[in-house]
């Protein structure tokens, strides 16, 4: 399992483990079962259920974000790498923030094969690492865009998922 996380705070000068008896329905498929649909419901299912858990808001579903996210998740398999790079100037190419005075943006990156691809997996891995937490778990975040891509960045069989969110 592979796992990045990064945080950025950009103002208007900026450039335009959830328990087994979880409720998250498929959360223990392989990507390939449930289709992207069902493994971004899962996931996001999975992220609102460890904020849920300490008292935060839940994350609501951003087009722009998870188109963002998508792109990146499916660049980072077809090209072969495993690297946030500008997720700021990629996120503001989708116009999300156009109409924000000031926002603060964080993405996690995770991948795996097998068992380790599942959303469970992928969610769990990242509340196990402080910043990937740090970014399920920022009080400011309330959207969030989800990019799950079929593969690895390594070539193999899995899944390589991408989280953007926005404040």
């Amino acid at each position: 399992m592979r796992c990045l996380a990064a945080l950025l705070v950009c103002a208007a000068i900026a450039p335009a483990s959830a328990s087994a008896a979880s409720p998250c329905e498929g959360a223990d498929s392989a990507l390939g079962d449930l289709g992207l649909p069902g493994a971004r419901a899962a996931t996001l299912c999975l992220l609102n259920a460890e904020r849920s858990a300490r008292g935060l808001a839940p994350l609501h579903a951003s087009t722009k974000l998870g188109s963002a996210a998508q792109r990146h998740a499916a660049d980072m398999v077809d090209r072969g790498y495993f690297a946030h790079g500008n997720f700021g100037a990629r996120i503001a190419r989708t116009g999300w923030g156009r109409h924000r005075r000031t926002y603060t943006i964080g993405e996690n990156l995770g991948y795996g094969s097998g068992g380790g691809a599942t959303p469970r997996a992928i969610v769990a891995a990242w509340m196990d690492s402080a910043g990937h937490r740090a970014n399920i778990l920022q009080r400011r975040f309330h959207a969030i865009g989800i990019g799950i891509a079929s593969g690895t960045p390594d070539g193999g069989a899995g899944a390589t998922y991408s989280t953007d969110f926005g404040s």
